[in-house]
């Protein structure tokens, strides 16, 4: 265990930092950020700030010598930088994993390797590949980057073999990956927490919603069956432990009609469907990171109320502060961005429920006021 007053690396600076930095001071130790933004939102609640890049060997080792242990809150960082660090400090999750996550191409294969089913999905690094794509996937499908997408971004979803063409002469880097298109009754998450003695624990599976290819809601629990919700779990459990995780693992999920799972993606580090947590939870996705990271005991990840979790997207969503502020029962995180741009996640809330009691779509929207509407998942049977 990493004993307390000791200090724990986070490579980023955004908000995910910004929330790991301050369950790791409820654990009594210091964060310490490695950031290309001064004062971005977890350098204004950290101990320590190094401000370089995350490819710059100076930075690195300076960041290195002022920590104990390091993690990141994102995967954009470089997998490179990340290797020179594990030669300098432990680094959880490891090098590899982040490897794995950070290429699209990587990822599924590693899945499918693994016995975890995703969309059907083919590389495309030329016209060739791209015509040979087509014709086995079908169209409409969906173009991507291997690297750097996130948020809606880097994909292009095509129609067309003219479509497919454009695309794939805009999107960058390549190579590309064409990805059938699956008629899901609604996309799931499951976050895995995993020691390095290979303790586990698990979230309860949780329901998300997208606008504009960003996280709009998440609901907690998941309104699926709950055999359904318990294969999400061991399959969760399953490709952390294949992984050799230590750390926490978000493991997004799209539950078809006939209520079989496909994995979309996953992501080794604290994840926003894992938002509500802090509040619905005695333990939160942020603490049970931390806890990994440093080597202490993984409580169950239980959850004493039901939860809806709202994203404030700039500008529209922030401009309601002043409101979600004066509105009972929601409960407000401002992440401390000064330029609310369009697509910019500046904060979220959440609304808590007594366990067992998550209200339909018009409950849902009453609580929320105006940061509804919602929608439901599409499946036969809702989980009580």
């Amino acid at each position: 265990m990493l004993p307390p007053g000791r200090t724990i690396g986070i490579v980023g600076g955004g908000q995910l930092g910004r929330m790991s930095a301050i369950a790791a001071a409820r654990l009594g130790y210091r964060a310490h950020i490695l950031t290309e933004e001064a004062h971005g939102p977890a350098a204004q609640v950290s101990a320590g700030v190094t401000v370089g890049g995350y490819d710059d060997p100076e930075a690195l080792r300076a960041f290195a010598a002022a920590v104990d242990v390091i993690t990141f809150e994102f995967e954009n960082v470089s997998a490179e930088g990340l290797d020179l660090l594990a030669g300098l400090r432990p680094v959880h999750p490891s090098p590899q994993i982040l490897g794995i996550s950070q290429d699209r191409l990587a990822e599924k294969t590693f899945l499918n390797a693994h016995g975890a089913a995703t969309a059907p999905w083919a590389e495309v690094s030329d016209d060739a590949s791209l015509d040979a794509a087509i014709a086995r996937i079908g169209l409409p499908a969906i173009l991507k980057t291997t690297r750097l997408g996130y948020d809606g971004r880097g994909q292009a979803r095509v129609a067309t073999r003219a479509e497919a063409v454009a695309a794939f002469a805009r999107l960058e880097p390549k190579p590309l990956v064409l990805e059938g298109t699956v008629d899901f009754a609604c996309e799931i998450s499951v976050v895995v927490a995993r020691g390095a003695d290979g303790q586990m624990t698990s979230f309860d599976p949780v329901e998300n919603q997208h606008a504009h290819g960003i996280l709009d809601l998440t609901f907690a629990p998941a309104r699926i069956p709950e055999e359904t919700a318990d294969r999400a779990t061991a399959l969760g459990r399953q490709v952390a432990e294949a992984l050799g995780l230590v750390g926490l693992l978000a493991v997004e999920m799209f539950v078809d009609r006939d209520g079989s799972l496909r994995v979309n993606e996953i992501a080794p580090r604290p994840h926003n469907s894992g938002h509500w947590t802090i509040e619905a939870c005695p333990v939160s996705q942020f603490e049970m990171h931390i806890r990994a990271v440093a080597g202490l005991p993984l409580p169950p990840a239980a959850r004493h109320s039901d939860a809806v979790m709202k994203n404030l997207i700039g500008p529209d969503d922030v401009a309601l502060w002043p409101e979600i502020l004066a509105t009972p029962g929601l409960i407000p995180h401002h992440y401390g961005k000064a330029e609310a741009r369009p697509g910019r996640k500046m904060g979220h809330v959440t609304r808590l429920f007594p366990r067992g009691s998550l209200p339909g779509p018009f409950g849902i929207a009453a609580a929320l006021g105006r940061l509804a509407p919602v929608e439901g998942c599409d499946l036969p049977d809702e989980r009580p």
